[in-house]
C-alpha cells in the first residue's frame, strides 16, 4: 500500500508539517518519487508509529533517530524499556515546568536554545521530565547564591559540551563491548540488564570525581591566593562532609 503525504499524516495520527520535520531530521526516510508525486510506503508509517511510541515515553529526537537506526529492533526495544524505566515518568510541558521550579519560561527557552535542557517533543510541542525538573531547580539555588546569569551560562553550556563529546564516547564503547552484533550477540535482556546496573554506577562516578575535582581546584586556588583562614574552612568542609548519590 502507498500513501501520498497527506494520507500518511492522517494514518499516523500527525500533521504534514511533523511528517517533513521528521525527513529534515533524518528520522523518516524520503519518499519514492512517481512522476512529480511523493509516494510513502507502510515502512514510512511504521517508523512514524515508532516515532510517536518513543515521543510517548519521554524520549528526545536524538535518542530516537539513534533507535531508529539500530540493527536490531529487540535488542534497542529492549534498550530503550530500561531507558524509559530510569528516565522518570512525568512528563510536563514547559509552562507546568516553569511552575514547579520557579524559573520563568522565557530562561527555559533560553536554556533549550542554549542546549542545557533537551526536552522531548510530542506532538510539536516541548515535554520535560523528572530529571530536567531537578536540573532547573538546582541551577536555579546556585542562581540564587548571587552568580551573574550570563556568566552562569556560558561555563553551564561549556561543561555540557564536553558532557556530550564524553558521552557519544561512553556509548560507543558501550555498543562495542555490550551491544554486540553478529555471530554470538549479547541478548536483547542482558543489554537491558547491563545499562541498569551500569547508570547507577556511571552516575555516581561522574558525580564524585566533579565534586572532588571542585574541592580539590578550589583548595588549590586558596592556597595559591595564601588565604590561610578560608583554606582551613574549606579542608573543615571537605573532612566533614562528602556528595551523596541516591540511586531510585
Amino acid at each position: 500500500m502507498t500513501y501520498r503525504v497527506e494520507e500518511l499524516a492522517g494514518a499516523a495520527g500527525v500533521r504534514v508539517d511533523t511528517v517533513r520535520f521528521y525527513q529534515s531530521k533524518g528520522l523518516l526516510p524520503p519518499p519514492r518519487r512517481v512522476q512529480r508525486a511523493a509516494v510513502y510506503s507502510r515502512e514510512h508509517l511504521s517508523i512514524l508509529q515508532r516515532i510517536r511510541r518513543y515521543q510517548s515515553q519521554g524520549l528526545s529526537l536524538a535518542v530516537i533517530k539513534r533507535l531508529l537506526a539500530a540493527r536490531s529492533h529487540s535488542r534497542g526495544d529492549a534498550l530503550l524499556a530500561a531507558v524509559v524505566e530510569h528516565s522518570g515518568e512525568r512528563s510536563l510541558t514547559r509552562t507546568q515546568l516553569a511552575a514547579l521550579s520557579g524559573v520563568p519560561e522565557p530562561l527555559l527557552a533560553s536554556l533549550e536554545a542554549a542546549r542545557l535542557l533537551d526536552p522531548a517533543v510530542v506532538d510539536g510541542e516541548a515535554r520535560y521530565g523528572e530529571a530536567e525538573l531537578q536540573m532547573v531547580r538546582a541551577g536555579l539555588e546556585i542562581l540564587q547564591q548571587g552568580f551573574p546569569l550570563d556568566e552562569l551560562l556560558r561555563v553551564a553550556s561549556e561543561h555540557a559540551r564536553r558532557v556530550r563529546q564524553t558521552v557519544d564516547h561512553a556509548i560507543a564503547l558501550f555498543d562495542r563491548h555490550v551491544r554486540k552484533t553478529g555471530k554470538g550477540a549479547t541478548a536483547a535482556a542482558d543489554v537491558a540488564e547491563a545499562f541498569r546496573r551500569l547508570l547507577p554506577s556511571v552516575t555516581t562516578l561522574v558525580a564524585l570525581h566533579f565534586q572532588r575535582t571542585l574541592l580539590n581546584g578550589a583548595l588549590e586556588r586558596l592556597h595559591q591566593r595564601g588565604d590561610r583562614e578560608s583554606l582551613e574552612s574549606a579542608a573543615a568542609v571537605l573532612r566533614s562532609g562528602h556528595l551523596e548519590v541516591k540511586w531510585s
